[in-house]
C-alpha cells in the first residue's frame, strides 16, 4: 500500500489529485439534507459543510450551549500513562517522557485544555478532528481542508469499500481543495492523529458530526426564534386584519396603512390605544404566544438537540430540564453524562492521540480525571468503594499475601496477580511454631504442664481466706 501511496504522490504532481485519481471525488452528503449512498472514490472530504456549521455554531443558542457543555468538561481532562498487566489496566503514572509534555503544551503559548478544546469544536462542527506532529510540536488541522486517501488494488472505484481496500493517508489543502492551488501536504497514516468518535455509515474513515441528524430541528428552533422576533416586531400580537369602509380609496387606503404601521407597528408601539375612525374596524385573527404554546414547542425542540448530542437537558440549562430541576435529578443527569457521553470521547480521543505519541511497553495512553470539578460530587461514591477496597486489603495482608502486590491487585480487580509471601497470621499458625527455612511453618512440639510457670502455688492458698 505505501507504493500505492507514492504512485498517488507522483500523480498528484503531474496534475491535479482532487480530479484523476481512482475516479475523482465523492461529494459527501450536506448535513442540511438526506444522506446520500455510500461512497464510491478513493478521496473523502470529511467536512465539505464546515463553513456552513461554523455558522450555525455562532447563530444558534441551543447548538452554541450543548457544545459549551461538552467542551467545557471534555477539555478539563490530562494525559498520563495506564499501565497493562495480564489484558487489565493498572495505576497511572507519568514516565517524564517528552510525549506527554508535548500534551501538555502541544504549541506555543497552548496546553492541553486548548488542544482538547479544539479537538472537540472540530467534532461538533463536522465529526472529524486531525492532529499532525511536526517539528516538536502539534498543529490542528482544519477540517474542511484534509482529504482521507483510502487506496485498494483490487477495485478502486470502492476503495473504502473494497475488500483489500486501506488507508494510505491524508492531504491537507492550505487553501482548500476547491481553489485549485498546487500546495497540497501529503501525510501519511502514522503521521495524523484523526479522531472521528462517530461513524459515519457512508464511510469507512470518516466520521459524523451530531449536528447531521437534527437538520431540521435546527431549522425548526432557528424559525422559532424568528417567529418570537416577528411577533415582538409588529406589536406583540400574531395578526391584525383592518377593514376599511368600500368607498375607500387606493390612495386613502395606502395612507391609513402607513400611518397605521407607524404608530402601532413594532415592539416599542405594543399595547397603545388605537383611534379609528371613517368604519375602520380592526380585529386580531391569530393568537398570542401562551395559545400557541410556544414554550412547549420551542422546548422540545431544543430537548431533541441536546438528545443528539448527548447532553442531558438540565446540563445545557434547556427549560425542559429545569422544569423538572431537583438536586437528586440534577445528580443522576450529571453522572449520565460524564459516563455515557464524555468518558466514551475521553477514551477514543487518547487512543486517537496515541498514532503520534510514543507509549512505553506495557502501558497506553489513558485520560487521567481526577482533578475534573464536574465529577466532584462522586467523591462519596468513590469513598465509599475505596474504603471497601481497603477492607479487602486488610483482609488480603492478614492472609499473608505481598503488600507490594495485593494493592495493584485490588486497584486493577485482578487478582491473579497476588503473589504470596508464605507467611501466615498467626491464628493459622500451631503454637510455639517454628519455620523450618522454607516458609512453611513445622509441626509444634507438645506442651509440658510442668514448662507453664506459675504465679500462684495452689497448695498454699488457704480456702477459707477471702483474700
Amino acid at each position: 500500500m505505501a507504493s500505492l501511496f507514492g504512485r498517488v504522490r507522483a500523480r498528484a504532481r503531474e496534475r491535479s489529485l482532487v480530479g484523476d485519481w481512482s475516479g475523482g471525488t465523492v461529494t459527501p452528503p450536506s448535513m442540511w439534507s438526506m444522506p446520500g449512498g455510500p461512497a464510491k472514490s478513493g478521496q473523502e472530504q470529511p467536512c465539505a459543510e464546515y463553513l456552513q456549521a461554523a455558522s450555525v455554531y455562532k447563530a444558534n443558542g441551543p447548538i452554541f450551549a450543548v457544545s459549551q457543555a461538552r467542551a467545557k468538561v471534555f477539555s478539563e481532562a490530562r494525559f498520563l500513562y495506564r499501565r497493562m498487566r495480564d489484558g487489565r489496566p493498572g495505576d497511572l503514572h507519568d514516565d517524564g517522557s517528552e510525549d506527554l509534555e508535548l500534551l501538555r503544551r502541544p504549541w506555543p503559548g497552548g496546553h492541553t485544555t486548548d488542544l482538547l478544546a479544539r479537538m472537540a469544536q472540530d467534532v461538533d462542527l463536522c465529526g472529524n478532528s486531525f492532529i499532525v506532529r511536526r517539528n516538536g510540536r502539534l498543529r490542528r488541522l482544519r477540517p474542511d481542508w484534509v482529504t482521507i486517501v483510502v487506496g485498494s488494488e483490487l477495485d478502486p472505484e470502492l476503495a473504502g469499500d473494497a475488500l483489500d481496500g486501506e488507508l494510505l493517508g491524508y492531504i491537507y489543502h492550505p487553501h482548500g481543495a476547491a481553489t485549485g492551488q498546487r500546495d497540497e501536504h501529503f501525510l501519511m497514516a502514522d503521521e495524523v492523529a484523526h479522531w472521528a468518535p462517530t461513524p459515519d455509515p457512508h464511510f469507512m474513515q470518516r466520521g459524523m458530526s451530531w449536528m447531521t441528524p437534527i437538520s431540521r430541528e435546527m431549522s425548526a428552533d432557528h424559525a422559532a426564534t424568528v417567529h418570537k422576533l416577528k411577533y415582538f416586531e409588529n406589536g406583540a400580537v400574531s395578526g391584525l386584519v383592518a377593514t376599511l369602509p368600500s368607498s375607500v380609496t387606493p390612495e386613502m387606503f395606502r395612507r391609513f396603512m402607513e400611518e397605521f404601521n407607524a404608530n402601532h407597528q413594532g415592539a416599542g408601539n405594543a399595547y397603545r390605544t388605537m383611534f379609528l375612525g371613517g368604519g375602520a374596524e380592526v380585529r386580531n385573527m391569530g393568537n398570542n404566544l401562551q395559545q400557541l404554546t410556544f414554550t412547549s414547542t420551542q422546548g422540545a425542540g431544543e430537548t431533541r438537540i441536546a438528545a443528539a448530542a448527548g447532553v442531558p437537558p438540565i446540563i445545557a440549562g434547556f427549560s425542559e430540564g429545569l422544569q423538572a430541576a431537583t438536586y437528586s435529578n440534577y445528580s443522576q443527569a450529571r453522572r449520565a453524562f460524564a459516563d455515557q457521553t464524555i468518558r466514551p470521547l475521553w477514551r477514543s480521543a487518547a487512543q486517537a492521540l496515541s498514532t503520534i505519541v510514543a507509549e512505553p511497553e506495557g502501558s497506553e495512553l489513558w485520560y487521567d480525571d481526577r482533578d475534573v470539578a464536574f465529577l466532584r460530587e462522586d467523591r462519596k461514591d468513590s469513598a465509599e468503594i475505596q474504603g471497601r477496597q481497603a477492607q479487602t486489603i486488610r483482609t488480603l495482608l492478614d492472609g499473608g499475601f505481598d503488600s507490594d502486590t495485593v494493592v495493584p491487585a485490588v486497584a486493577s480487580e485482578n487478582f491473579r496477580i497476588l503473589e504470596h509471601s508464605g507467611l501466615y497470621s498467626v491464628q493459622l499458625r500451631p503454637a510455639n511454631a517454628e519455620s523450618d527455612g522454607s516458609g512453611v511453618p513445622a509441626k509444634s512440639a507438645p506442651i509440658n504442664p510442668d514448662s507453664v510457670p506459675t504465679v500462684v502455688d495452689p497448695a498454699t492458698v488457704d480456702p477459707k481466706d477471702p483474700k
